[in-house]
């Protein structure tokens, strides 16, 4: 595998050969930023964990990571060094979680937000696509508030739509990270059980010390979310996970390659929305 930028990095944590190991994998995430994985998608990891005669996970992270918030012993990095200690924390979490594939196309953000200049980075998605034809796929969610995240969305919808129909997911996931899922309708979100290998979660996350000690607790962050999404999942009974993430199904998107996305994401909140006046008008 050849792609377009000249920095971009495929780690194989078990030394096999790459078209081999991504050929496998079964569970792919992919996302803007290093670090983004571990947070859409450790039920996944764990699930590969779980189950390696049936499954394997695989990570794909779109962006460099240059400009990232950084302070303490960060604050003098460069926007090249700070692209090489981001490599390597995803390596790291590769090997941790024993994914069967980490890779990291590195192109800038700007390639992924503007749609002229994303040639690159659909080609990078589409030949990697020719290869892995993965069940389940975790990516970032349309309603995020983050442009790099929603542009890495488009570039990814549009590879997945380019498919052959018998090849694409069998399920698509669009997962909370910058903007919780938590206000759409519970019969609308897709929660993903986040309970399993508690150590491994924390691990993965820490991992990324170049994000928590330069100036975001994503760590902490992160578990409260999911601690919290378990908690206030049902008012009215106990909790049956003790962390969970939420998702947008994204898989009519898939099956109806004609299905407009800003469309698609504005009915989930003309539901809430109707849910909302709704409760109100009973409760008068």
């Amino acid at each position: 595998m050849k792609f377009s930028h000249p920095q971009a990095d495929v780690f194989v944590p078990d030394g096999s050969a790459p078209e081999a190991a991504l050929g496998r994998v079964t569970h792919l995430a992919i996302g803007a930023h290093q670090d983004d994985l571990e947070i859409i998608a450790h039920s996944g990891i764990t699930h590969c964990l779980d189950h390696p005669e049936s499954s394997a996970f695989g990570g794909v992270v779109v962006t460099n990571g240059a400009g990232s918030a950084r302070t303490g012993p960060y604050a003098d990095r460069t926007d090249d060094e700070m692209q090489l200690i981001r490599r390597d924390e995803q390596r790291e979490a590769a090997r941790l979680g024993q994914y069967a594939i980490q890779i990291q196309l590195a192109h800038p953000s700007g390639a992924v937000k503007r749609g002229d200049e994303a040639s690159d980075v659909e080609q990078d998605l589409e030949m990697l696509l020719a290869i892995a034809s993965p069940q389940v796929v975790y990516l970032h969610n349309p309603a995020d508030k983050h442009d790099t995240h929603v542009g890495v969305l488009h570039r990814c919808l549009a590879a997945f739509r380019g498919m052959p129909p018998e090849r694409r997911p069998v399920q698509m996931l669009g997962v909370e990270v910058w903007r919780g899922l938590d206000w759409m309708l519970a019969t609308d979100k897709v929660a993903l059980d986040d309970s399993a290998h508690p150590q491994l979660r924390r691990d993965l996350l820490a991992v990324f010390d170049s994000q928590i000690t330069g100036g975001k607790r994503y760590d902490a962050a992160v578990e409260g979310r999911r601690a919290a999404n378990a908690t206030f999942n049902d008012a009215h009974s106990i909790d049956a996970a003790d962390h969970l993430t939420w998702a947008m199904d994204l898989t009519p998107l898939v099956v109806d390659t004609d299905l407009d996305l800003a469309d698609y994401t504005l009915s989930y909140l003309d539901r809430l929305k109707a849910d909302v006046s709704d409760r109100i008008a009973r409760m008068r």
